[in-house]
């Protein structure tokens, strides 16, 4: 059975750095672009960055210089690194896994991030 598992999350002041990790459980992980949503409280779940399996990245703007995705296959696993933390971040965060091979996406819990003082 395939899983996305996340780690990390919690509470940070503004200012503050975080990262994030998560990893999917599939034989052909290296081939999958793996991405990072979030959602705030009475908003619509919005991309954050994505990952293809050859590395190549794509940010929202507002993350853009503050965040970075990356990945380390070997370990079927990926990251995101949040810096300059701003109390619009907070939300959950959902891990997106596109599977190749299998064709369809799996998502992980959604950890908590609150950036507060």
């Amino acid at each position: 059975q395939v899983q996305v598992v996340e780690s990390g999350g919690g509470l940070v002041q503004p200012g503050g750095s975080l990262r994030l990790s998560c990893g999917g459980s599939e034989n052909f992980f290296n081939l999958n672009t793996m991405g990072w949503y979030r959602q705030a409280p009475g908003k619509q779940r919005e991309l954050v960055t994505t990952i293809t399996g050859s590395g190549s990245t794509n940010y929202a703007d507002s993350v853009k210089g503050r965040f970075t995705i990356s990945r380390d296959n070997a370990k079927r696993t990926v990251y995101l690194q949040m810096n300059s933390l701003k109390a619009e971040d907070t939300a959950a965060y959902y891990c997106k896994m596109d599977s190749t091979m299998l064709r369809r996406q799996f998502w992980g819990q959604g950890p908590q991030v609150t950036v507060s003082s």
